[in-house]
This record gives structure tokens, C-alpha cells and sequence, in this order.
């Protein structure tokens, strides 16, 4: 059975995006929040049709996909290929303590946003080639006509730009636990039919981060 549908869900709240800090690889749990948001969204997609979901391994990508799981009845395949861009040394640091102690560096990152890699870390375009290679992998071996895939804004950011060629992903904002979904249509292009969804959380507050200053958080 080939995919036709395609959940990109960013985890929930953890107490490093409430204090601004760039989580990259760091691994940081959701907090109660957190675990509210992704509880909520089990909910909401439960008719949806979800057979299988796929997850970085990373601590706040786990906790939300095995909620969602226990809800839908169904399992989690993890795979580090998910996970958030490496931030390096400025992993744990502020965007202000970024700006503060690293001008240099912060400006090659704003000028050079796809090719500079962070001391210690990778660059988006690294992300890119390591996402896309789990992406081609599981459209290979996924029985199911709807999945869900739990991962990281930077991550997420750079399927879409491959996927989805008319969009720009990168100017685009992507809230805790939100929902972004591609179809394939009878061409086999993917197409972007939902775009930070937060509509099951219903008024529940949520962060949200876009752009280039703030994406790998």
C-alpha cells in the first residue's frame, strides 16, 4: 500500500522552549504542558486514520509520539535521522546569548543559513541530506496510507523545501505539537494541504518559532 498522507508533528512544550533556549540535540523531556498539548492532539487525530508513526529519538520527540501511540493503538519506529539540527556549542544558549557571545558566527549563520556549520554541530543543509535518506527509506517500507512523522522544526523544514518545491518552508512558523500534513496526488507530487494546524488544541497556548533566528529550537 503505497503513503498518500503525511502528519509532520513538532513535539510538545518543554521547559527550554518556554525559556528560549536552542534544545538542538540537548535531550530535555516535554514538561506538563507538553504532555497536555501532545495528549490533546492524540485525541483530535484519532479518526484520522494514522497507522503508523515514525520519530526522532530524541527525549521531547519520544515522549509526544508514544503518547500519541498509546492513544492510536499503535507503534513507534524511531530513527535518529529525525532529529533536531546539532547546534554544537550554542546548544542550551539563548538567541540573545548567541548574538552576545558568538557576532561573528551568528552573522555567517544569517548570511550563509543552508552551508554554515555551527562549531561543533551541523549545518541545515547536513539536516537536509540526513532527513531526506529516512524519508526515501520509510516511503520504501511503510505499508500504510497514513503516517505520522514526529520531529524537530529544522528537520521538518527542510522535507517540505524538498518535497513541497514551491513552497518556502523556512519563512514559515511551526508551534509546539503542531500539525503539518502533505498529500501525494495522482502525479505522485507531494502537496501541502495543512500547515501549522494548532486547531486541536482548541485555545491551549503554544509556542511557536519561524524564521532563520530562531528555527532549531
Amino acid at each position: 500500500m503505497k503513503v498518500k498522507r503525511v502528519m509532520f508533528i513538532r513535539p510538545g512544550e518543554t521547559d527550554w522552549n518556554r525559556s528560549n533556549r536552542w534544545q538542538g540535540q540537548v535531550e530535555i523531556p516535554l514538561n506538563e504542558h507538553g504532555r497536555q498539548q501532545a495528549e490533546r492532539l492524540a485525541m483530535f487525530i484519532q479518526p484520522l486514520g494514522i497507522q503508523t508513526i515514525y520519530s526522532s529519538d530524541l527525549c521531547r520527540a519520544k515522549d509526544t509520539a508514544e503518547i500519541l501511540a498509546s492513544t492510536l493503538q499503535t507503534h513507534v519506529m524511531f530513527d535518529k535521522r529525525l532529529r533536531e539540527r546539532h547546534m554544537g556549542e550554542w546548544q542550551g544558549l539563548t538567541l540573545q546569548d548567541i548574538k552576545s557571545w558568538y557576532p561573528d558566527q551568528y552573522t555567517n549563520l544569517r548570511e550563509n543559513p543552508f552551508t554554515y556549520q555551527i562549531e561543533g554541530g551541523e549545518s541545515r543543509q547536513q539536516v537536509m541530506s540526513r532527513v531526506r535518506a529516512c524519508f526515501t527509506d520509510i516511503m520504501a517500507r511503510s505499508s500504510s496510507e497514513t503516517i505520522g512523522i514526529v520531529s524537530h522544526t529544522t528537520a521538518i523544514m527542510t522535507i517540505l523545501y524538498d518535497l513541497v518545491p514551491d513552497s518556502n518552508p523556512f519563512d514559515m512558523e511551526f508551534s509546539n505539537i503542531s500539525v503539518t500534513t502533505v498529500v501525494c496526488d495522482e502525479n505522485d507530487n507531494w502537496q501541502l494541504s495543512q500547515l501549522n494546524d494548532v486547531s486541536h488544541l482548541d485555545g491551549m497556548p503554544t509556542l511557536t518559532l519561524g524564521g532563520v533566528t530562531d528555527y532549531d529550537m
